[in-house]
């Protein structure tokens, strides 16, 4: 798979978009506003959540399948706020996932079921510059997905029941982006969609009822994604790695 160049152009809305995250409220942090901005412009989006998040949260109280059931629930409404309606979960354990047979084949299953023009993943690469990009289950889902994506998905010879069995044909998907990675060369502006992006987040309150000032935390780190793009001062915006998967 070729790499685009930085200063590639705005690749505009893709018809139908798959976006896989390891935890609910990652797609928030992450994505969420351009999400927003080509659903606006016609865009089919399907969230596909690895794990139920069952390892978060702050409140020791709680039981652990209670924090899964809340944090399927807080994706849902979050997800609905941001115009996305199918929200799909494989409930693989929190903090304990790895690139398994199973994982692919699971992620080739939702591949071939919503066969996107378009899909967003995590990087299979370790972004230094953020702690919060070290966790293990972002890496092992990003590297999931990737092999999910080439070959697997497009193979009929792998994975064979999803054929034989499910009916579900090969299928090839257009482009790849990637999200947290630590090459980016794909900056979108989402500055006109920024409130409503601290509103899809905070609705993960068993993640983010912590914080003081969320909307400032989210506020610089786009500040720093508009400023390495090039983006006019003011502007926000998130950033995404693209390859090619011809």
């Amino acid at each position: 798979m070729d790499e685009f160049k930085a200063d590639s152009p705005d690749r505009g809305a893709p018809e139908n978009l798959l976006v896989v995250a390891a935890h609910p409220d990652d797609i928030e942090f992450c994505v969420s506003g351009t999400v927003m901005r080509w659903i606006a412009r016609g865009t089919r989006a399907t969230y596909c959540i690895v794990t139920d998040g069952d390892a978060g949260g702050y409140d020791e109280r709680l039981p652990r399948q209670a924090m899964a059931d809340l944090r399927r629930a807080e994706q849902a409404h979050s997800a609905k706020l941001s115009g996305v309606h199918d929200v799909r979960f494989l409930g693989y354990p929190d903090s304990f996932v790895e690139p398994s047979v199973e994982l692919r084949r699971d992620l080739c299953r939702v591949i071939r079921q919503v066969r996107p023009t378009r899909a967003i993943i995590p990087s299979p690469e370790i972004n230094w510059a953020r702690v919060a990009d070290l966790h293990p289950d972002h890496r092992a889902v990003g590297d999931a997905a990737l092999r999910a994506v080439y070959p697997e998905a497009r193979n009929p010879f792998a994975h064979p029941e999803l054929l034989k069995d499910e009916g579900l044909e090969p299928w090839i998907v257009p482009e790849l982006w990637l999200m947290t990675g630590p090459r980016p060369n794909q900056y979108v502006d989402v500055t006109a969609v920024f409130d409503r992006k601290v509103d899809a987040l905070r609705i993960h309150t068993s993640q983010t009822a912590h914080f003081d000032d969320l909307a400032g935390l989210l506020r610089d780190w786009l500040t720093e994604h508009a400023r390495a793009g090039g983006l006019p001062p003011g502007r926000l915006a998130e950033a995404f790695q693209i390859v090619k998967t011809d």
